[in-house]
């Protein structure tokens, strides 16, 4: 699958996000992106079917029959084409979940060594599977600042998140790639989306989404995405054809869907966050606000030279890190709800050192800047002035609890 040039790179993003992957709906007849269960499809000539299962095997394009489901589905097709698209990628390849594309992209690599260098922190799970030495990788963490000299021989990728989940903190993708030299960087851009940033401009080798955030958008599809040039992807989907992890069509349309309003959606949603980022940070109940579109949370000048906004992810600290003071806040909410996962319609609110980061070793959770007080706040679609009063009620009620609390304590003395 190369990349789809049909919607010329002269057009706006907006609207090659409408029309991405739909260039030949006029020649078919259709209006809406097809959708295609099939598991299977018909071989009524043995030896082009067996040249195409040779292809398919080896990552490359159907030479005539798909075959089977697991090898490709041209639904999924059409979704891989629209983002690499977006990305300005070659080639792209879906997966059941972006930890299955995180996966396959590290088995891939292994071709070219068994050592990777990453900068905390990242997706908890991520950092889990790199750290266990599951897949048979090694690791070492470093900074964004420090990554050539944690270059050795059998070093086969770089693997960096920017904004990092869940601090916020942004990694200079064009510096990271010059001190990486040959060896390939792959890029978690799952909070910034191609709206926002596109990393292989910057030099990256790859890009990867957990798609089931701001790319799916409305808390009902479970995938991953991961684009770059066809040499690389090439090699992804061949262990995807090997591992089974190909995105199922279902989740495939949704997806395909969902992209024309990615942009609208990520607009709104982070002109909320700017605003809630900024009473929060002036508010005396939060000790703490991560946000890179504060002053003074954007050190190396990345806004508007690597990222057009600063999105719609932000993190903060109660005043207390009780786990009780904590339980109260959550459930005080009415209109944001406690739940994981980010890029939704609704506002989703999480801990991420008792949840997504729970799998991280404590030393490593604590040195990245993820205490047991913080909170990752994904601002959705909704009235930014009713989120601001769900948020102050759930600080008031917190700030009554702990000044009762602590006038207990005094009157116990």
């Amino acid at each position: 699958m190369k990349q789809n040039k049909e919607m010329g790179m002269e057009k706006s993003f907006t609207t090659r996000a409408v029309h991405a992957g739909r260039g030949d709906f006029i020649e078919l007849g259709i209006h809406a992106p097809p959708l295609d269960f099939s598991t299977t499809y018909p071989t009524p000539d043995l030896d082009q079917a067996a040249r195409s299962f040779d292809s398919l095997v080896s990552g490359d394009e159907p030479q005539g029959s798909f075959v089977y489901q697991r090898l490709f589905n041209p639904t999924t097709d059409r979704f891989e084409r629209a983002l690499a698209e977006l990305e300005g990628a070659e080639d792209a390849a879906a997966f059941a979940s972006g930890m299955a594309a995180f996966s396959a992209v590290l088995l891939a690599a292994k071709s070219r060594g068994s050592h990777i260098v990453a900068v905390r922190p990242i997706y908890g799970t991520a950092d889990h599977l790199l750290t266990s030495g599951m897949l048979g990788v090694s690791v070492t963490w470093t900074t964004q600042d420090t990554i050539a000299e944690a270059i050795r021989p059998d070093t086969a990728l770089v693997v960096i998140e920017t904004p990092a989940n869940p601090t916020l903190e942004l990694v200079d993708i064009a510096a990271v790639v010059r001190q990486a030299g040959n060896v390939p960087v792959m890029v978690d851009s799952t909070f910034a989306t191609p709206v926002l940033q596109q990393p292989l401009a910057l030099g990256a080798s790859l890009v990867l989404h957990s798609a089931t955030k701001f790319l799916g958008g409305h808390g009902d599809v479970l995938a991953g995405v991961v684009a770059g040039p066809h040499a690389l992807v090439r090699d992804i989907k061949h262990v995807r054809a090997a591992t089974g992890g190909l995105l199922h069509p279902l989740a495939s349309f949704l997806l395909h869907r969902g992209l024309p309003t990615l942009p609208l959606r990520v607009e709104r949603m982070q002109a909320s966050a700017i605003a809630l980022a900024a009473r929060l940070a002036a508010d005396r109940r939060v000790t703490n606000v991560l946000f890179p579109g504060l002053p003074g949370h954007d050190p190396r000048g990345l806004l508007g030279r690597q990222m057009r906004g600063p999105g719609s992810v932000l993190s903060f600290e109660l005043s207390s890190d009780s786990p009780t003071l904590m339980r109260d806040f959550l459930r005080s909410l009415e209109i944001i709800t406690p739940a994981v996962s980010l890029g939704s319609t609704d506002t989703l609110i999480q801990p991420p050192a008792a949840l997504t980061h729970r799998v991280v070793e404590q030393e490593a959770r604590e040195s990245a800047g993820i205490s047991r007080g913080l909170l990752r706040l994904s601002v959705g679609l909704e009235d930014v002035e009713d989120l601001w009063g769900d948020l102050d009620r759930a600080l008031a009620e917190v700030a009554s609890r702990l000044e009762y609390r602590q006038r207990a304590e005094v009157s116990a003395g």
